[in-house]
């Protein structure tokens, strides 16, 4: 826990990249004060962020950034996913709310309290969520004001077993699963990501997550916004649950830096 660490960073990568790997979810770390409102001991806690993180997608996205011919941007969440969640909806759009798990959660992965039934969102989402939003879409802005458009690939990970909090969590759990968009996920995208993650063993759609991140200021309107999530099932490269990233983390970077590549020309 910490409580100093920067809410995020945006990673600069070649001027005339436009592709964005986004990293929403592999912190584990927590403002103190933050920490304060959580009821879980501390036991309890790392426990759960051992459920909840996508551990080591930070580390992927550099890999891939480094093996890519033209390097990415990255725009990396330094905080835990429990002091926001960056990629949900602030409002009663969110589905997630069903299992007390808006942009600020009040539930755990196993549905137990995390937060007073009592506790607002508004505090944390004004500090924490609304400058992150504003951030990645200057992000996007720059991509687009530079290149003319903008890729923002999602890197995530899931667990092997659907955990309780999971809405869709009966449906397949491919090694890789990519999250698409109607709007923003054009299909030579979708297409490069398939041929990138081929020899990775069977890939799927929307199951069990779907979706793709755009900052709402060009979802839904802007098309020069393409957008992807990549969804990889954690026991591919790593110990379940929280622990190592094995020697799959390296084949995954380098499918990750292949689908940068076919998109970045």
């Amino acid at each position: 826990m910490t409580s100093a660490a920067p809410s995020f960073e945006l990673l600069p990568g070649a001027g005339m990249s436009p592709v964005i790997l986004h990293v929403p979810h592999s912190s584990r770390e927590i403002p103190a004060d933050v920490r304060d409102g959580i009821l879980l001991g501390d036991a309890e806690l790392e426990r759960e962020l051992d459920h909840i993180v996508d551990a080591h997608t930070a580390e992927l996205a550099a890999a891939a950034a480094r093996l890519s011919g033209v390097a990415p941007w990255r725009f990396v969440n330094r905080l835990s996913r429990l002091v926001v969640d960056p990629e949900r909806f602030p409002d009663e759009r969110e589905e997630m709310l069903a299992v007390g798990m808006g942009a600020v959660y009040t539930r755990t992965t196993h549905r137990a309290p995390l937060r007073s039934a009592d506790t607002g969102p508004e505090p944390l989402v004004a500090r924490y969520f609304r400058p992150y939003a504003r951030a990645m879409t200057d992000a996007v802005a720059g991509r687009l004001a530079a290149t003319g458009r903008a890729v923002v690939i999602d890197v995530h990970s899931y667990p092997t077993e659907a955990l309780p909090y999971e809405l869709h969590g009966d449906g397949p759990r491919p090694p890789v699963c990519l999250g698409t968009d109607s709007f923003h996920t054009p299909g030579g995208l979708l297409g490069a990501a398939r041929e990138a993650f081929a020899g990775l063993g069977e890939i799927g759609l929307d199951s069990p997550f779907g979706g793709a991140y755009v900052p709402l200021e060009f979802y839904g309107r802007d098309p020069r916004v393409s957008a992807l999530m990549v969804e990889i099932r954690r026991d591919t490269y790593m110990s379940e649950p929280g622990g190592p990233a094995g020697q799959g983390l390296g084949r995954l970077a380098d499918a990750l830096a292949g689908l940068v590549d076919a998109v970045s020309g």
